[in-house]
């Protein structure tokens, strides 16, 4: 599976692609869906321009995308759009259209309680672990993490040499289970069948910036779900910039049917 993250904290003075508005969201993840995405993750934005937690933004973002899609939508519940983790949760309990997914970064204070306001209303939780952070930790000493929809294991190293190997520190990290999956895909012509460790919530692998791509190509090959976007990058594999969120899922697609 592959999902899109259509804009992330991103905004025009990074790439005119970058979608700001409802609308141009809603179209993004038209064509990006149409490319081969199965997901998406996006952030609701004010006028402005900063990410928010607005319940009007949210319900209006959310609204445009299921017009033109038909496939789960998530939003972001990072720190940065609300920094106080009551008000937080305040924002999450007065949405008025409810996202089908949203991810919760563990390392952030207020995470748990977070989650579960989330989980009591019906909303699917993505538990966003960092690399570098002690989110991991947290996560796997959580009684709400048998309850998660996925694992988004997230690889903050932006060095395109080593970003792989900090990715499979993580997924090392998550449990002996997920260690022994890493291994086992070093392997040529390995792939897994259900791209979930035993006992665990599904891990979609993701990194960023110039560790994108070198992620990207080892969650396929894990056969881990995955995701790009203008989020995660703002380049093609070959370094021209991306013009589109589908170009990028464009991408990935034709490099996973490389790699069959």
């Amino acid at each position: 599976m592959i999902q899109v993250c259509l804009n992330g904290g991103r905004g025009p003075g990074d790439s005119a692609a970058v979608p700001m508005s409802p609308a141009a969201m809603a179209e993004e993840a038209a064509r990006a869906v149409a490319a081969g995405a199965r997901d998406v993750h996006v952030h609701p934005k004010t006028p402005c321009g900063g990410d928010t937690l607005s319940p009007r933004v949210l319900a209006e973002t959310l609204t445009a995308i299921r017009a033109a899609v038909d496939v789960p939508v998530g939003v972001t519940t990072g720190a940065w759009a609300e920094p106080d983790p009551v008000r937080r949760v305040e924002r999450v309990r007065s949405w008025t259209v409810l996202p089908d997914h949203a991810s919760v970064n563990w390392h952030e204070p207020g995470a748990e309680e977070l989650a579960a306001t989330l989980l009591e209303r019906g909303v699917g939780v993505e538990a966003g672990l960092w690399s570098g952070t002690d989110g991991p930790a947290r996560f796997l000493r959580s009684p709400l993490a048998p309850r998660v929809l996925r694992i988004l294991a997230e690889v903050t190293d932006p060095d395109p040499v080593t970003a792989e190997a900090t990715a499979q520190s993580l997924l090392a990290e998550l449990g002996p289970a997920s260690g022994r999956l890493a291994e086992r895909a070093s392997a040529p012509g390995h792939r897994t069948e259900q791209g979930s460790a035993p006992g665990r919530a599904p891990v979609l692998l993701h990194g960023e910036d110039a560790g994108a791509w070198p992620v990207l190509r080892l969650a396929r090959r894990l056969g881990l779900a995955t995701r790009i976007g203008l989020e995660d990058t703002l380049f093609l594999p070959d370094g021209r910039p991306a013009g589109s969120n589908a170009e990028l899922v464009t991408a990935a697609v034709a490099g996973a049917a490389r790699s069959l």
